[in-house]
């Protein structure tokens, strides 16, 4: 079992891979990739890595026994899947990879929700740690809507080249307010994955085997909206420059790496702990946003992350009171119980 400290910092590899994915897939879609297009690849490609991985894992130990029941809620999950990545990519198109970024961080005070409805959490708002859980869940939304709703002023930075602010004075103009709609919906649609597939696992201790039927569910559901969506058959044609180089990206280094740690950490920790290392992706987003794809960073990003960040963090000192609280109580019980063995041990001997 991976330590705390290794775990997050696995974690944080992911959110840099997550959020390299953004600027790379906004960077292919300028191109004139389809979204749609690029899911249905991103899926197709990580089942071949997570087919290998499984192999090599149960090669020795076998998987438990697929019931009907754990086949159709994989299913399931593999809709929810499909319908976040088509919620994030067309959203990405429609805004930035910072604003999309910076809406991920909904996702702990959606995650924590969640957990209470299905009982995963507990919530007491006589108790300290509770009510900053809940302060913290109405602040990240208020700095999501402050973030959809008020754009504001550009920054312009030393660094971005006039070429770079050309080119965005050329694109079309996106439509901040869809595509933060969209990108805040997908964050939602994450917090639901996060807590149904835990629900999952702890009945199927099979992370891999989850991941890997998932993904083909998810293959297969993209692969038909997709045919629907897109009717230009060129659309599927993959070219060999930055589409290319983000399919493969996506497929292998986030979508199947980031399923099945997810999934095995989601095992160890649960959905809230994977759900709050989230907002780190914001800080990358911005940097990496303005310095490779030339992306303005607007004043109205920057409060609403400010925000949204200081509610992140009510969350956590909330859910650290708590689990500080849950230790101190064990360590109680511990002593308590070693105090009274050697009475037990003495009134035996006595007898």
């Amino acid at each position: 079992m991976w330590s705390s400290e290794l775990t997050a910092v696995i974690l944080l590899t992911i959110e840099c891979l997550d959020v390299g994915l953004i600027t790379l897939s906004k960077a292919a879609m300028r191109r004139g990739m389809s979204d749609y297009v690029f899911v249905v690849y991103s899926n197709a490609l990580a089942v071949p890595v997570l087919f290998l991985c499984s192999l090599l894992f149960h090669r020795r130990r076998s998987p438990p026994p697929l019931t009907p029941s754990i086949l159709c809620r994989i299913f399931l999950l593999g809709l929810v899947s499909c319908s976040l990545q088509m919620l994030k990519f067309i959203g990405i198109g429609y805004s930035s990879p910072t604003l999309a970024s910076a809406m991920t961080n909904l996702i702990p005070a959606f995650t924590y929700v969640l957990a209470i409805v299905t009982r995963m959490e507990k919530l007491d708002l006589k108790v300290k740690s509770s009510r900053a859980k809940c302060l913290g869940t109405l602040v990240s939304v208020a700095g999501a809507l402050l973030i959809t709703i008020y754009k504001g002023p550009g920054i312009e930075f030393a660094s971005a080249t006039p070429s770079m602010l050309n080119h965005n004075l050329l694109l079309p103009r996106s439509n901040w307010i869809i595509g933060g709609f969209l990108t805040a919906a997908a964050a939602f649609m994450v917090a639901v994955l996060l807590v149904f597939q835990t629900s999952i696992i702890r009945d199927y201790p099979a992370e891999l085997i989850v991941t890997l039927i998932s993904h083909i569910f998810a293959t297969m559901q993209s692969s038909l909206v997709s045919l629907i969506a897109e009717r230009d058959p060129s659309a599927w044609r993959l070219r060999l420059d930055m589409e290319l180089i983000a399919v493969g990206y996506s497929g292998i280094f986030v979508v199947a790496l980031r399923g099945a740690v997810y999934a095995w950490v989601l095992h160890q920790k649960g959905p809230v702990f994977v759900a709050m290392f989230k907002p780190a992706g914001i800080v990358i987003a911005v940097i990496m946003g303005v310095t490779f794809l030339g992306d303005k960073l607007h004043l109205g990003s920057v409060i609403g992350a400010a925000i949204i960040a200081l509610g992140f963090y009510n969350v956590v000192w909330g859910k650290a009171k708590e689990e500080k609280v849950a230790e101190d109580i064990a360590a109680c019980g511990v002593n308590t119980s070693s105090h009274r063995v050697p009475l037990l041990q003495n009134k035996s001997t006595e007898v």
